[in-house]
């Protein structure tokens, strides 16, 4: 089989290959044989038809069949004579495929990139590290007994932290606008979650006040026709609650499903959920770190053919968070072409480490990653059987792992510069 290469670009490839019209004919010819074994022909009993009978009757289909195969197969052999990786499937045009004479076709595809990855010793990383502190503790607590806030009604002034019901109705120059109107409305002062200046307005207001609040909407309001306008409610005060925050007692325990160990337990619960959110964190953080710092550093030219498929798992994966499921609501290509190119190039690149450094998924950290993703779960048992049944969840889980591992060998081997952070900070968490 006599084979030729040309580049054509900087990772496509164009290979001729000819075949040699005798093992055309020789595929064909043993291809008939066995088929004369069993064909059922008119005249003839099962297996006695002439061969040349035979060829009449099956050779042209007998001919593509062969040839369809031999376009295969010889593009695979040829690769692999020429020591080249396809990076995708080829296309391939055939230039002479008539029997008896040599098979010939042009083959182009694209191969993989040469990784050339830098020196780790000279890669320079930041690697946040962070723990979860007593005070941390305090503050979530504090953070669940807010959750159970209770509120009594109060004749006094509204102040900062009450809860005030409200009628407002709102106008811009005289006309009312749609949405500006809300009955027995509640609003927790100070919480932000209405308009400030609305809220500001109501502090100092009792029961039955009647009062109008001019509000100016942000240039960004998400309703675009009241961006940048200025609005004046009127606004009817019907309650004003003050918040009172429960008790960290038995009975506040039983409602986070802690019935035995009291207090003391409910900490150590709560220490354990927020040190594996942090554990979490971490590793998300500093692993995108590297991923970040490895793909700077190591510039890589990505096969279409890789990209492209990237491209429609993106968009299939976008579509599913999204419960889409028209094809008309395929998100556009162009805003995931460079998010699909860094997928694909640190991929490229995490492979090369796995191979050079024959890095091999180590079970136990594979075992460790599922436990953490079950972990938040309440039938977290149910949960774990689940993946261990499915084939696809668990090569998914296994290639986090996988990755935690890379992730790893590149931090003991690069520069690595420690920076302290909090769980506050890591965690963006206000108590």
């Amino acid at each position: 089989m006599q084979v030729s290469v040309e580049s054509t670009g900087k990772l496509e490839r164009r290979m001729q290959v000819q075949v040699p019209a005798a093992r055309v004919s020789a595929e064909i010819a043993a291809r008939l044989k066995q088929l004369s074994r069993t064909a059922r022909l008119n005249g003839f009993r099962p297996g006695k038809a002439p061969l040349t009978v035979i060829r009449r009757q099956f050779g042209p289909q007998v001919h593509r069949e062969v040839i369809g195969e031999l376009l295969q197969s010889s593009f695979s052999e040829a690769v692999t004579q020429e020591q080249l990786a396809p990076a995708g499937n080829p296309r391939i045009e055939p230039q002479s495929v008539e029997e008896g004479r040599d098979l010939t076709y042009v083959a182009t595809f694209e191969v993989f990139p040469e990784v050339a990855l830098q020196p780790l010793e000279s890669l320079e990383l930041e690697r946040v590290t962070a723990s979860v502190t007593e005070a941390d503790i305090d503050a979530m607590i504090l953070r669940l007994r807010k959750q159970q806030m209770k509120f009594t009604p109060v004749s006094r002034a509204a102040a900062v932290g009450d809860r005030a019901h409200v009628d407002f109705e709102g106008s811009i120059d005289g006309v009312p606008f749609a949405g500006g109107k809300g009955e027995n409305i509640a609003i927790v002062l100070g919480e932000n979650r209405m308009l400030p200046q609305l809220e500001a307005g109501l502090i100092g207001t009792v029961v039955g006040e009647e009062k109008a609040v001019d509000v100016d909407f942000p240039a960004d309001y998400r309703a675009t026709e009241l961006a940048g306008k200025r609005a004046s409610f009127k606004v009817t005060v019907k309650g004003v609650e003050e918040p009172t925050l429960p008790e960290v007692d038995e009975e506040f325990c039983n409602s986070f499903g802690v019935t035995e160990g009291g207090v003391e337990q409910l900490r150590e619960d709560v220490a354990a959920n927020m040190r594996r959110e942090l554990d979490q964190a971490l590793r998300n953080r500093n692993k995108t770190s590297v991923m970040e710092k490895l793909f700077q550093t190591n510039p890589i030219d990505v096969p279409n053919a890789l990209l492209d498929s990237q491209i429609r798992d993106m968009q299939a994966e976008a579509m599913r968070r999204s419960g889409a499921k028209d094809a008309s609501q395929v998100p556009p290509r162009e805003p995931l072409v460079e998010p699909a190119r860094r997928r694909v190039a640190l991929g490229l690149l995490f492979n090369d480490i796995i191979r050079r450094e024959n890095i091999v998924l180590d079970p136990a950290r594979s075992s460790a990653r599922l436990d953490e993703m079950v972990g938040a779960y309440g039938d977290a048992a149910a949960l774990k059987r689940a993946y261990l049944q499915n084939a696809d969840a668990m090569r998914q889980v296994e290639s986090l792992a996988l990755e935690d591992q890379v992730v790893d060998w590149v931090l003991a081997h690069a520069k690595v510069h420690d920076r302290a952070s909090t769980f506050k900070e890591l965690m963006n968490f206000e108590g």
